[in-house]
């Protein structure tokens, strides 16, 4: 008989615990066993380490856990069942549960648990997860313990990745914001548009495109005007090219990018003029290309007090959430601009021996310019690097991918899998967690969705918004160039300011250090004033961001 609570028997030290069939507790002393547990890490206990230690039960190990563990790292409890969950709460000492390096929590949803490590400790506080079980509570459900631990350690591995891409880009990012400011006058928000109820076809880049497309022009014909098709096309910028070259417009096109490779997603539109809505971040350029009035919206690619002042000016775009892949942003705004269906066609995370993106797409024909009897179509560097591999598409065929592309295809899988309005079209790309559609199937959702609502929602229009003033972009850049010509003065030791002001100016200007390998995806937490190597780089970062700011 399997027992229904948990039941307790006197043991060598304490007690044992019998559930569900299983003795949780070794019965020969499970104190000194859960000690040894610990002590048998020896020198394993590494900075920045996070504990995870599953169904604690009584708490055995925890005290000496906590003792002998280095003040960076923090210990991680989790009990999956709600009676043993009651048991630990009961029974771990009051002194243990009130550390600020210990959690208790009661979840097997992985990115719930995720959140709370964030929340709890903050961004980039860990290196590495240890797993340590501490008692036999774990058996009940090892299969989603250890799912736990896996989610821990990618979003850790996550954390990590954007903090090194903080590194190589955050200045980057700030300059571009900057410059962006002088957009906002004839730039529109993300607010203003609204496709109704109408579907939407969401399009990147990768090597199913072709067929999307191909399957498209046949079944719809002549795509190049909006008001002859009852559906609106959002796609990335890369997919421009191949839209263009099969004659189908786009409704709208994202733009991520902050570097001017962006600049080849856009050679030979001419004389294409499609909406372009652009990351506060990105390239400024790319708002100038395809004419019109852009759509800015921003991700916040870390924690800085100047999106706070921009907010309280009321120069803040829309906010969406960093998600870092363009083809997931563009999902992720087709949910917000339409209440209708979202049908996804390119999105694949994954590429193939002689296409890594669409015919027509600057890769592809970068590949096809430099092709000559010693330069394949096969970029072999590409698809055997260290970190590559092969595994399946949606269809069963085997495609090839690498750890960037599942990262970003399990962010998908966590912002979108399960939702009833978003769909996939089959092809080569990886599985994301969708209802997967036959192109077929896919298109006849398009028609006849679409034909029910055109006499309602046939066009994109806009929403009433509030006007940005040159005036007010330009009041702002003289406040934000006042206090870095003031801390200059600081630094440099022409002006005398208290240590509290000092303080003040250097989280007023975060954006000065936010990309420093100390600083970045700490969520704003960086070096006292005691360290004059910090202050020293803070000083050398001024003169270009106060240059930028009276050019503009």
């Amino acid at each position: 008989m399997i027992d229904e609570t948990p039941r307790e028997f006197a043991s060598r030290r304490g007690f044992s615990v019998s559930y569900k069939g299983k003795t949780l507790l070794s019965t020969m002393d499970p104190v000194a066993l859960a000690d040894r547990t610990v002590e048998a890490l020896g020198k394993g206990f590494a900075q920045g380490t996070l504990y995870f230690c599953p169904s604690p039960l009584f708490g055995y190990g925890l005290k000496l856990l906590l003792e002998r563990m280095s003040p960076d790292s923090a210990v991680l409890c989790v009990e999956i069942d709600e009676k043993l969950m009651a048991l630990s709460t009961e029974r771990i000492d009051e002194s243990i549960l009130k550390t600020p390096r210990f959690r208790l929590v009661q979840t097997g949803d992985p990115a719930l648990l995720c959140t709370l490590v964030r929340e709890t400790w903050g961004g980039r506080s860990f290196r590495r997860v240890e797993q340590l079980r501490l008692t036999g509570g774990w058996q009940l459900n090892p299969e989603l313990y250890d799912g736990l631990e896996d989610a821990l350690r990618q979003d850790i591995a996550v954390d990590w990745g954007n903090a090194m891409t903080l590194v190589k880009l955050g200045r980057r990012y700030a300059r571009n914001a900057l410059r962006n400011l002088a957009l906002l006058p004839r730039s529109l928000p993300m607010g203003a548009l609204n496709f109704g109820v109408l579907p939407i076809l969401v399009l990147g880049a990768g090597p199913s495109l072709d067929g999307v497309l191909d399957g498209l022009s046949a079944a719809f014909g002549d795509l190049s005007q909006s008001v002859r098709r009852p559906f609106r096309i959002i796609c990335v910028d890369t997919a421009l090219s191949p839209l263009f070259e099969r004659g189908i417009k786009p409704d709208l096109v994202i733009a991520l990018e902050s570097q001017h490779w962006n600049l080849r997603d856009f050679i030979g539109l001419f004389p294409w003029e499609v909406p372009v809505a652009m990351d506060l971040s990105a390239l400024p350029a790319t708002g100038e290309i395809l004419g019109g009035r852009p759509h800015l919206f921003f991700t916040p690619w870390t924690k800085l007090s100047l999106f706070d002042r921009l907010k309280t000016a009321g120069l803040l775009p829309e906010r969406l959430p960093p998600l870092g892949s363009v083809g997931l942003s563009a999902a992720a705004i087709a949910c917000r601009l339409s209440a209708g269906p979202i049908i996804l066609g390119g999105i694949d995370f994954s590429f193939t021996l002689d296409h890594s993106h669409a015919r027509s797409a600057p890769a592809h024909l970068e590949r096809l310019r430099r092709q000559t009897r010693f330069f394949s179509l096969v970029d072999p560097a590409a698809a055997f690097r260290k970190g590559c591999f092969v595994t399946s598409s949606k269809t069963g065929e085997p495609v090839r991918s690498n750890q960037a592309m599942k990262t970003y295809r399990d962010l998908f899988q966590r912002e979108f899998a399960g939702s009833s309005r978003i769909r996939d079209i089959a092809g080569s790309g990886l599985p994301l967690g969708l209802q997967t559609l036959t192109p077929e199937k896919a298109y006849a959702l398009l028609a006849v969705e679409g034909t029910q609502n055109t006499g309602r929602e046939n066009s994109i229009h806009t929403t009433n918004t509030v006007e940005i003033t040159t005036e007010a972009v330009a009041a702002f850049i003289r406040e934000e160039l006042a206090s870095l010509v003031q801390l200059r003065s600081i630094l440099t030791g022409e002006a005398s300011a208290s240590p509290q002001r000092l303080e003040t100016l250097l989280d007023h200007c975060g954006y000065l250090w936010a990309h420093f390998p100390d600083c970045a995806g700490a969520e704003g937490r960086r070096p006292g004033l005691s360290n004059l190597g910090f202050l020293k780089r803070v000083r050398a970062e001024i003169d270009p961001f106060v240059k930028l700011l009276q050019g503009l």
